[in-house]
């Protein structure tokens, strides 16, 4: 089967690039990890959700799914109690959330269990199986950031909170790759569902991790890109009710010009030199001003 990896942002910047500019800065490192923290709190309940369709059945998958909400649920505890050690926030993430950017891209109906069963499994694999690998770079790429800083006790701590997870998020990977590799050894039709649903669901994992960091200049335009990428994956007479749908929010997206502002006011507060040297260049620059950035810092 083909294999799918999360790419780079705009196939450029990579998790290392972006990790080594997070540890830098300790505001932006502790948002980080709450939005660590909020994901895997947030996961468990989606994953309680869905063993409710199922309803019951396939109980093997539903017994994997407890586990699953187990692993995460102590992921968030551990999250937590890192967090107020440290003296970090509790509460939503700020910014655009890539968790709500990555439903909204979702269409419901292929996604849902109760309407076609098989069909709503693979989909829901597909997606389980792009979100953990993504996951399991950004933890790795933190890790490898935290080992090249200061040993300082924070930084110590920081990463060996991500190394107890990292394992556990590896397997998640591991067990939804087999789960989809069992469907599609059924037939080459079911071989061909598994791979239509592997680049479909990983397509809307790449635009709403964008959507989650990209607030530069010309965002807007680049987000509907990717929702034309995501319908090229789908049937074409699905094409048009889909990018129907989803095209003016994804132009307009009051979320991402609510971002931009947050953004600015607090790189002002900051310091306002910063803010005319680095942040109005970055925003205007788009990806380039970021790669700029991360190199020079």
């Amino acid at each position: 089967m083909t294999v799918i990896y999360p790419r780079k942002f705009q196939n450029s910047l990579g998790a290392r690039d972006m990790m080594k500019h997070v540890i830098s800065d300790r505001e932006l490192h502790l948002i980080t990890l709450n939005r660590y923290r909020y994901s895997e709190q947030r996961s468990c309940k989606d994953l309680t959700e869905v063993i409710e369709k199922l309803d019951r059945q396939p109980r093997e998958l539903i017994q994997d799914l407890s586990r699953h909400i187990a692993d995460e649920a102590r992921h968030a505890m551990w999250l937590t109690d890192l967090l107020i050690d440290l003296g970090g926030d509790l509460g939503t993430p700020p910014g655009i959330s890539y968790i709500d950017e990555f439903d909204r891209l979702v269409d419901k109906n292929s996604y849902d269990p109760k309407t076609n069963l098989e069909d709503g499994l693979i989909a829901l694999l597909a997606a389980m199986n792009i979100g953990e690998k993504r996951g399991c770079e950004y933890f790795s790429a933190h890790i490898y950031a935290l080992k090249q800083a200061p040993q300082t006790e924070e930084n110590i701590k920081i990463r060996e909170t991500l190394e107890k997870i990292l394992p556990e998020e590896a397997g998640h990977v591991r067990w939804s790759t087999r789960w989809l590799a069992q469907i599609a050894d059924k037939s080459p039709e079911h071989r061909q569902k598994v791979e239509q649903a592997k680049q479909k669901y990983g397509a809307i994992e790449q635009a709403a991790f964008e959507a989650g960091v990209d607030f530069t200049a010309g965002a807007e335009l680049r987000r509907v890109s990717n929702l034309v990428e995501i319908a090229n994956t789908m049937p074409v007479w699905e094409r048009p009710k889909y990018l129907m749908e989803r095209l003016p929010q994804t132009l307009l997206a009051p979320e991402l010009q609510f971002t931009r502002i947050q953004a600015a006011q607090k790189a002002w507060q900051r310091d306002p030199q910063t803010f005319i040297e680095k942040f109005v260049p970055i925003f205007l620059n788009g990806i380039q001003g970021q790669k700029t950035n991360t190199a020079n810092s």
